[in-house]
Parts: structure tokens; C-alpha cells; sequence
């Protein structure tokens, strides 16, 4: 596995295997690595001959300065998880210079999926992924992207971004990964104290417990009503619980077998995402 960290470099490298005919995966991440993150690569398996991981912490996808600098980092870790797996051919780590120098004045911004759900307490944030993921796929000259479920608004935005913008790159979707007392696998995991680490699993479980509700025939407005209360006792501070419908998001106000149920909830200055289907 090579460490690149220029885009001069990485050019190079993806357009001699383009001009060989091999297709290029690739995983966008902002490093502190897990298993989540490994799945993502596997998910390429059969789909793509070379693999490049990104590991940037994009400035400009946080609206909060203190979870920008306290965002876990450790290159030499997650180059050494990516070596284990034997699957990765280039890790491409740049800095802000690379990503965004001097006079840089551009963003790329997706009208109506990036001001619902994480978007509407978090200006900009989502005009600061497109700008970056975009930025990453000309770079990498990507043929196929994996995106994991977890982050299924962003997914979302992906998609329609590369839809709109004739991007010529597919995008896999691929399912939450969730440790065995469910709670999904995510970097900011690792922030949260042993005392919150346990109050963590109680997300998961109110989310099932929640679409059972429904399931059972509690209509949607109760159904979260009563999830949002549980969580609340429980120490969380609910930003949105919100039944959508999977394809573009809208609010559902029924639940089918085409919704999704949607929740960022935060124990202390951590912040928790999460979703699961209805059926």
C-alpha cells in the first residue's frame, strides 16, 4: 500500500490504471478508522481492481470549531488497519493546502437535502461534504464509491449530487455496521466515557422499539413521542427523531415499507446518528 499526499501523485497513479482498463474503488473517509470503515472497502470486492482510501478531516463540513479540533486522528493507526486488510493500494492523505489553497472560493451546494435533518442544526455542513466528496472523486478519478448506510442523509445527498451533476462514478450503498449490543459503529465512538458508552446502547434499543410501536399499529405521532421521552430520561439530548420516506426524504406521515426512521441525539458534547427501516 502506498501513502500519497499530494493530488499531483495520485493523478499519476489513477490515470495509468485507467489507461490499463482497471476500475478505480474508492472510500472517502476522515480517518480514525474501524470496522464500519473496513466494510466499505470489502463491499468493493469483485466490483473494482485498484482501491484508494482518502483520509482528510474536512474543515469545512464543521460549523462547530470544537468538534473540528477534537475530531479523533491517528494516521499511522488507520495506515496500519489499511495494510492489514491487504485490499488497499493507496492511502491518500492530503492536507488543506491540497484540498483547498489559497483563493479557494467554490462550493457545491444540494437545495433541499441539505437543510432537513442534520442540515437544519448545522448550516453548511452538508454544502462542505459535497464540496469535498466532489473535489475527492476528480482527484481519485473514481469508478465506483462506497458509502455506508449509517450516514444515510448524506448517501442521499451523494447520490443526487452525482445524479445531477453527470459525476461519472457509481455509488454502493452499504449497510450499517453495529457492535453487538447494537449501536452503530462510528469514529466518535471512541470520545464517549465508559458511563456514556453504556447509556449509547439505549439508542439502538428505543429505535427498535420505536418502528415496533408502529408495527403495532401506534400511530407515528405517538410512536415518537414516546421514543423522543425515553431518550430524554435517558440523558440524551434529542436534535430530531423524524419518520422520512427512504428515497427522498420527505416527512412521512404513515409508516410503509418505504420509510426510514431518522435520529441525531447527543450525550454531552457528542453527537449520535442513526437510522433504520421501517420494514
Amino acid at each position: 500500500m502506498q501513502i500519497v499526499k499530494t493530488k499531483a501523485e495520485l493523478a499519476a497513479l489513477s490515470t495509468s490504471w485507467r489507461k490499463d482498463g482497471q476500475t478505480i474503488g474508492f472510500v472517502p473517509t476522515m480517518g480514525a478508522l474501524h470496522a464500519g470503515h473496513i466494510s466499505l472497502i470489502n463491499a468493493l470486492d469483485g466490483k473494482a481492481s485498484r482501491r484508494i482510501v482518502s483520509i482528510f478531516v474536512n474543515p469545512i463540513q464543521f460549523n462547530n470549531t470544537n468538534d473540528f479540533q477534537h475530531y479523533p486522528r491517528g494516521l499511522e493507526d488507520d495506515a496500519g488497519l489499511l495494510r492489514n486488510t491487504g485490499k488497499v493500494d493507496v492511502l491518500y492523505a492530503p492536507d488543506e493546502s491540497q484540498m483547498y489553497p489559497p483563493g479557494f472560493a467554490t462550493r457545491i451546494s444540494v437545495s433541499g437535502l441539505d437543510t432537513m435533518l442534520c442540515g437544519g442544526d448545522r448550516p453548511g455542513h452538508f454544502d462542505g461534504v459535497a464540496t469535498v466528496v466532489t473535489k475527492l472523486f476528480l482527484q481519485t478519478r473514481a469508478n465506483i464509491a462506497a458509502f455506508g448506510e449509517k450516514d444515510y442523509q448524506q448517501l442521499c445527498l451523494i447520490k443526487r449530487m452525482v445524479q445531477d451533476l453527470d459525476l461519472p462514478v457509481d455509488i454502493l450503498p452499504v449497510p450499517t455496521l453495529r457492535e453487538a449490543d447494537g449501536l452503530a459503529l462510528s469514529s466518535r465512538n471512541r470520545r464517549l466515557t465508559p458511563q456514556q458508552r453504556q447509556q449509547a446502547t439505549l439508542l439502538p434499543q428505543a429505535l427498535k422499539a420505536c418502528l415496533a410501536a408502529m408495527r403495532n399499529g401506534t400511530n407515528v405521532e405517538s410512536s415518537l413521542a414516546t421514543c423522543r421521552e425515553a431518550l430524554k430520561n435517558a440523558g440524551f439530548h434529542v436534535h430530531y427523531l423524524e419518520l422520512r420516506n427512504a428515497e427522498n426524504l420527505a416527512l412521512a406521515p404513515i409508516a410503509s415499507k418505504d420509510t426510514r426512521l431518522f435520529i441525531a441525539a447527543s450525550l454531552g458534547d457528542i453527537r449520535l446518528i442513526d437510522n433504520m427501516p421501517f420494514a
